[in-house]
């Protein structure tokens, strides 16, 4: 049965609210869709009631590396491994101060220098180029930080490469994709330069349409490619649908005094201060993308999103730094451009991606997550089962769950 449904939009009034400390949750965050317009758009949600800290040392809010590692048992693994790993990052557009704010960043929590200068870090076009830069552009430029910080801090010890594309313009007419896909190319381009692991914070908006001429430039099997599972509530978006990526819901994550010191559930917010096209974590059913052989799940005939998930939810967001106009220094932000590079990462630490083929892995290592039971991403849940409501095992939201080490990778 193919099964899908896609949450009509609401019309929601942004309420400012006093700044919570990390791991609290505020009553009604106020957050900016970064990426708020064209038919492809990045994930990244930028908190709009915790105001920027320009300056490069100070206090300032949001989850920060080790607060991630804790949550996600990955302390001793970043420490050790990752050393002969590059997680390569896929944008678009230039961000001109990307490696001078990753170096705030990483110099702030105590990580290692990672640049151009020592070969940690390397920037090129969508062609491999270093140079000939994209025009740069502001909105992208915030979600470029994000993805760059998150990588630094889950694995402090991998190179990073940076992939500009020249644009997000691609468009979709009558159902059929453009011929080409700069951001497409990009990937194809990472994959080339030797990147054990990619990252796509981006995807389609609205209802899902037929972008499978597109998949091609993502398979590329003993690399492990990530994608965001999108924010906007139940609904299926591509590349997350592709059956050649990891696709990567979102939680709310929250201290908790456990046995872990962590609890987590779906990331769906569909509450007051959230813009309409960023409510939640996507999830469901794809009805163009065939289903993997790996997934099993029956209520769903074809590719089901997502696989894993991590930390999404902008009210229990991360510290990233970004100088650019957007940004203006320290932020709190969340979105599944978060969860993503998140993922990447931790299949870096891994050091296993040239066994790994697709999606596939985490299927057959299910032991290794946080299994997250709770939550769901649409209103009724009953309408969509567990393709939209956590539950034990396998669900749409959160996939098999989040990292608990890096066996699951």
């Amino acid at each position: 049965m193919r099964f899908r449904m896609w949450r009509a939009s609401l019309c929601v009034a942004a309420l400012a609210i006093a700044v919570a400390p990390a791991g609290a949750r505020a009553a009604t965050p106020t957050v900016k869709a970064v990426c708020a317009s064209g038919p492809v758009r990045c994930f990244a949600l930028l908190r709009t009631d915790i105001p920027a800290v320009p300056a490069a040392q100070a206090a300032h809010d949001g989850y920060g590396p080790a607060d991630l590692r804790s949550a996600y048992k990955l302390q001793s693994a970043s420490l050790r491994n990752g050393g002969g790993q590059t997680v390569a990052i896929v944008d678009a557009y230039d961000d001109p101060t990307a490696e001078a704010d990753l170096a705030v960043y990483r110099s702030y929590y105590g990580l290692p220098p990672c640049t151009t200068a020592n070969k940690c870090f390397k920037k090129v076009n969508q062609d491999g180029e270093q140079g000939n830069y994209p025009a740069p552009n502001p909105d992208w430029e915030l979600e470029e930080s994000l993805d760059l910080d998150m990588v630094s801090a889950i694995c402090p010890r991998c190179h990073i490469l940076f992939v500009e594309a020249n644009s997000a313009d691609e468009t979709a007419a009558a159902g059929t994709p453009a011929t080409r896909s700069d951001l497409g190319a990009a990937a194809d381009t990472a994959a080339n330069l030797g990147a054990n692991a990619i990252s796509n914070s981006y995807g389609s908006v609205g209802p899902e349409s037929n972008f499978t001429a597109w998949d091609h430039y993502y398979n590329h099997p003993g690399v492990a490619v990530t994608a965001s599972s999108g924010d906007e509530d139940y609904g299926v978006i591509w590349p997350a649908s592709s059956g050649f990526v990891t696709s990567v819901g979102g939680t709310s994550l929250v201290k908790a005094a456990n046995a872990r010191g962590w609890s987590e559930t779906v990331w769906g917010s569909l509450g007051p201060g959230f813009p309409a096209d960023a409510q939640g974590a996507g999830s469901g059913c794809s009805i163009w993308e065939a289903k993997p052989a790996w997934q099993k799940d029956a209520g769903c005939s074809g590719r089901t999103v997502a696989d894993v998930s991590a930390v999404a939810d902008p009210d229990t967001g991360v510290a990233i730094y970004d100088s650019g106009l957007l940004g203006g220094g320290w932020n709190v932000v969340g979105g599944t451009s978060v969860s993503s590079p998140i993922i990447a990462s931790v299949y870096a630490l891994a050091g296993n991606a040239a066994k790994v083929k697709y999606g596939s892995y985490p299927y057959s290592h299910t032991r290794s997550f946080f299994d997250v039971t709770q939550g769901t991403n649409f209103t009724p849940s009953q309408a969509c089962g567990y393709l939209c409501t956590a539950g034990p095992g396998f669900d749409g939201p959160t996939g098999w769950g989040t990292p608990n080490g890096t066996g699951g990778f």
